[in-house]
């Protein structure tokens, strides 16, 4: 009896010192690190390799302008924009700090999140969900 006890405290003492070897994390910062990561904004976390990959589809100006936004390759984007009444074209864009980076006319530009008040237009007044380009042209979901 007394040889059981004392194979059964080696074993107990070397299961202990194998698991001070090899620490897992806690279970809270492991469910914490993944909550973190599912929290954050496309934006942040590069869904698909799009920064601003939320922003895809129609958004709306005034007089009807538009810009539809289509994620393409990663970190790239098609822009289709009715940007005032002469004014209707297709641009590439990119991911920029501020937001989606195109040229148009020979003007570097950045589409960039805005709310309707910055925009300056009446009609988009009041709107918190927009997208600007300069004053005066923005478009925004409602």
């Amino acid at each position: 009896m007394k040889w059981h006890g004392l194979m059964m405290g080696a074993a107990a003492a070397m299961l202990l010192a194998g698991c001070e070897k090899a620490e897992a994390p806690a279970p809270d910062e492991t469910v914490a690190e993944v909550e973190s990561e599912a929290s954050m904004p496309a934006a942040e976390t590069g869904a698909e390799g799009h920064k601003f990959a939320d922003w895809a589809g129609r958004w709306i100006g005034v007089e009807g302008m538009y810009v539809d936004i289509t994620p393409t390759e990663p970190g790239q984007y098609a822009l289709a924009m009715q940007s005032d009444l002469d004014t209707k074209g297709e641009y590439q864009g990119s991911d920029s700090e501020e937001g989606i980076k195109f040229e148009r006319g020979g003007e570097n530009l950045t589409l960039r999140a805005s709310n309707g008040d910055a925009i300056g237009l009446k009609y988009l007044a009041g709107k918190q969900d927009c997208l600007i380009v300069k004053p005066g042209e923005g478009y925004c979901r409602d």
